[in-house]
């Protein structure tokens, strides 16, 4: 790893993202598939703006953001690919989405309303795309309500204030192969571009697959993938496979410098709560990260790092700014490197290890990482 001499960084590799966008096109160009490279959320924890860039670079067409203002920032820095955004809330910004030429998705009456006002004000179409609630019952409209949403968004689209661009869905259980709502989930969603399509809908874009099902189930790749966690060389889930196993690398690595190491007797209480005693002399090393950072406190006394070329876990509790590992005696520096995850080449733990350790799922894991860490990016 470059060597840069802060408390914490996390260091993005874009050679990395970019190998992950072209394994991802490989696996669904038989298909003909596109690729939405999905940067909600700061591109997980990664940097919402270079991500876009490299993705793109490597063959991604769409990029996929969940808020409005993750849209149009990245709008605002000059990204003029074609931007989807599918979580939306009273009020808008509906009008400096349609002027930034957003595509929006509508899953009920009450956004296209909203976006059919905010597309005469502008004086131009909005692009909609029609959420289906194929089954995952979180946004989405429901089958029964499905043929008054596409008649009306018709409606609008003759009158000249929208242009339906797409048709979609998303799975509840991809991640879980053979699970019988899969195949309940796509049949439910052929039925219902069926029925838009034979009302006069021409979506440019019907697509349902997000990584998991983008790695795993080819009969779902339609004109368009949706991979966030996978882009980031995480798999969606330990039991489809490993990363290695669909041809991806994990994109960050996080690293702090050790900020203190001692000497300490036998039965020495650690951190808060004293949830570790040393079990004999030994020296501790102090890592100045905590869940401040994003480090989930739920890995106290399991949470694995690396340092001094070995695998040490948290000792006790980890705390808002800094946590303890014991190193049985060795001798380490202050300064020297402690790698909490990164690709694992190097023998550190992974971002699946951290999760494990915390009961959790690797996307919170790199999701949860906070800004007091810089991103460092190499590979630009």
């Amino acid at each position: 790893m470059t060597h840069t001499p802060m408390r914490a960084r996390a260091e993005i590799d874009l050679a990395a993202l970019r190998a992950n966008v072209r394994a991802i096109r490989e696996r669904v160009q038989p298909h003909s598939a596109q690729v939405m490279a999905v940067v909600k959320a700061d591109a997980y924890g990664h940097g919402a703006e270079p991500c876009a860039r490299a993705a793109l670079g490597a063959g991604a067409t769409w990029l996929g953001t969940a808020t409005p203002h993750e849209a149009l920032t990245l709008r605002a820095a000059g990204i003029e690919a074609p931007l989807m955004c599918w979580l939306w809330t009273p009020g808008g910004p509906w009008r400096e989405a349609v002027e930034a030429d957003v595509d929006v998705s509508v899953s009920g009456m009450w956004a296209l309303r909203e976006v059919t006002a905010a597309a005469r004000q502008a004086g131009r179409p909005a692009r909609v795309q029609l959420k289906a609630d194929t089954g995952l019952g979180r946004n989405g409209c429901q089958p029964a309500d499905w043929p008054e949403l596409v008649q009306q968004a018709l409606a609008a689209e003759t009158e000249g204030t929208v242009r339906v661009t797409g048709l979609w869905s998303h799975f509840a259980c991809a991640d879980e192969p053979g699970h019988p709502s899969i195949a309940a989930q796509l049949s439910v969603f052929r039925d219902m571009v069926a029925y838009a399509e034979k009302e006069g809908v021409e979506p440019e874009v019907r697509h349902m697959a997000n990584s998991p099902a983008t790695l795993t189930l080819p009969e779902a790749h339609f004109d368009l993938v949706r991979t966030g966690i996978a882009m980031y060389g995480i798999s969606p889930s330990p039991e489809l496979g490993t990363p290695a196993d669909f041809g991806l690398r994990p994109v960050m690595t996080l690293a702090a410098s050790v900020a203190l190491t001692k000497a300490v007797p036998a039965r020495h209480g650690v951190s808060y709560g004293h949830h570790y005693i040393t079990p004999r002399d030994t020296t501790l090393g102090l890592v100045p990260l905590g869940y401040a950072d994003g480090i989930p406190r739920h890995a106290s006394g399991r949470g694995p790092v690396l340092v001094g070329g070995k695998v040490r876990r948290a000792a006790g509790r980890i705390a808002m700014d800094q946590f303890v590992v014991d190193l049985d005696g060795d001798t380490v520096e202050p300064g020297a490197e402690a790698v909490l995850f990164g690709p694992g080449d190097r023998g550190e733990p992974t971002a699946e290890d951290w999760a494990e350790a915390a009961g959790t799922i690797a996307y919170e894991i790199v999701t949860r990482i906070g800004t007091r860490v810089p991103r460092v990016y190499v590979n630009r």
